[in-house]
């Protein structure tokens, strides 16, 4: 699938962000993630709330109205997500200077139902600003945001959303979403500006250590000689009820549906492991898990920054039957409580937040491989809606560096909000396992290939897309 890159510019803030805002601290958890660029992509038809033949419509006319209204939208609502306009100045701080986020716009010749019915990683790829755009400029200027753009021939749009992880969790990235539709829908008292106090509640570390960052606790499971794979394996509501039935045991009742999904393909992806490397050791399961939650008193998902930590799971082998991993998360889970996040504020946080990590790490060295989950379902991302009704599908953007998202599972809300998508990115040889998986395939739902076909997931929409 080509694209056509139309245009690069920078969509600057309707107004300038006042002189007291000027500077955006970083909160404690900021400064131990890097600067790379996590994309939350979503497609659009065009012939959502259009009651007219396609013959009748003005389709050039229709796009190039859509496409200046996410501009101007997107310049009001950088006024109040200021630091996303700004530049990454050093490990503590933004510098709020009002230049802009990257915007990208681009052109497909062939129509959305084309690309829909086998899309495949690499196709995804080419959604994403960050594969497209200056990489020297990207590692020198350390700017914020990015966004593509990209039209399709039948007027449909695919539009990707790249936060520097450095200031923004994926929560952070959707509150900002959400925001941006309902400015562009006019609906300002939707539109909830963001709080960006995070380092108010968790300051920044004078004694920042880089050996105690993510990426330094991901990378020794980082393997070298093979290749990352991406698939998508869609679990159903009555295969996720199923599961249920099956993990539910003395120690969890009512597991959720994200801890029996995450269990199961723990389960097979550990064995596909061991299958590959011959090891008995323990793995490891982490689990992203959402401070804001876990806050004293709670505070909203508009609260800016990686309010967010990982709870840790390490497994045996006596532990790989379904009941026994939902019982390992669950426990994993509740450690990261109000205490916990309590105990990474106050005059003692640089100390207990180095000995949690030291902890992690120790738990860490003790497993062969692990596998890292991070969940977006529930988050509403099918709600978001520009003005031309809601997206038929959202997916994640790999950028060229797979390394880096190596044995990463995103879970994903199904468009109906009753299942749950896995994108999996393991290596090659795993993904080759779990396609001839035999317990994983009785509860998934497509056919194994790069990804499966999604029109038999947009049942409500016309072939018009």
């Amino acid at each position: 699938m080509d694209l056509e890159i139309i245009s690069r510019e920078w969509i600057k803030p309707s107004s300038p962000t006042p002189s007291h805002h000027k500077t955006y601290k970083l909160c404690l958890f900021d400064q131990y993630i890097g600067h790379h660029f996590p994309s939350v992509l979503l497609f659009y038809p065009l012939n959502q709330n259009l009651h007219l033949s396609s013959t009748l419509v003005d389709i050039d006319h229709i796009v190039s109205e859509r496409l200046q209204l996410l501009k101007q939208s997107l310049s009001e609502v950088l006024t109040l997500y200021y630091p996303l306009a700004g530049r990454i100045k050093d490990d503590i701080s933004v510098d709020c200077n009002d230049e802009g986020i990257y915007f990208v716009e681009a052109r497909s010749k062939i129509p959305l139902n084309q690309f829909l019915n086998q899309p495949s990683r690499f196709s995804i790829g080419k959604f994403s600003p960050v594969n497209n755009s200056d990489k020297k400029e990207q590692t020198e200027e350390l700017y914020v945001g990015q966004i593509q753009v990209t039209v399709f021939a039948c007027g449909g749009f695919a539009i990707c959303i790249c936060l520097s992880h450095k200031i923004c969790d994926v929560t952070s990235t959707i509150s900002f979403m959400k925001c941006w539709s309902a400015v562009t829908q006019k609906n300002i008292e939707v539109a909830i500006r963001p709080d960006c106090n995070a380092a108010s509640l968790f300051p920044p570390s004078d004694e920042f250590l880089s050996e105690l960052t993510f990426a330094a606790q991901v990378f020794p499971f980082v393997k070298t000689g093979g290749r990352v794979a991406t698939r998508r394996f869609v679990f159903e509501a009555k295969a996720i009820a199923k599961l249920k039935a099956k993990a539910t045991s003395s120690s969890v009742q009512n597991p959720s549906s994200v801890e029996v999904v995450s269990a199961l393909l723990s389960k097979r992806i550990f064995a596909a492991m061991k299958k590959r490397s011959g090891s008995h050791k323990p793995n490891l399961i982490r689990h992203l898990v959402n401070l804001r939650r876990r806050i004293k008193p709670p505070i909203a998902n508009y609260c800016m920054g990686n309010l967010i930590w990982f709870a840790n799971a390490l497994c045996t082998e006596k532990e790989s039957n379904l009941p026994g991993l939902v019982t390992k998360l669950r426990e994993a889970i509740e450690i990261v409580n109000g205490d916990f996040v309590k105990s990474l504020q106050g005059d003692e946080r640089s100390v207990n937040h180095r000995k949690v990590v030291r902890d992690v790490l120790e738990v860490s060295s003790k497993a062969e491989d692990m596998i890292t989950f991070t969940s977006w379902c529930n988050g509403g991302l099918y709600n978001v809606d520009f003005g031309w009704g809601k997206p038929v599908w959202m997916s994640f953007c790999q950028d060229e560096s797979p390394p880096a998202f190596m044995n990463l599972i995103i879970l994903m809300d199904t468009r109906l909000g009753d299942g749950i998508e896995a994108l999996a990115s393991l290596h090659e040889e795993d993904i080759a396992c779990l396609e001839r998986d035999e317990e994983l395939l009785a509860f998934t739902k497509g056919r194994m290939s790069d990804y499966p076909p999604l029109l038999d997931l947009i049942l409500s929409h016309s072939s018009k897309l």
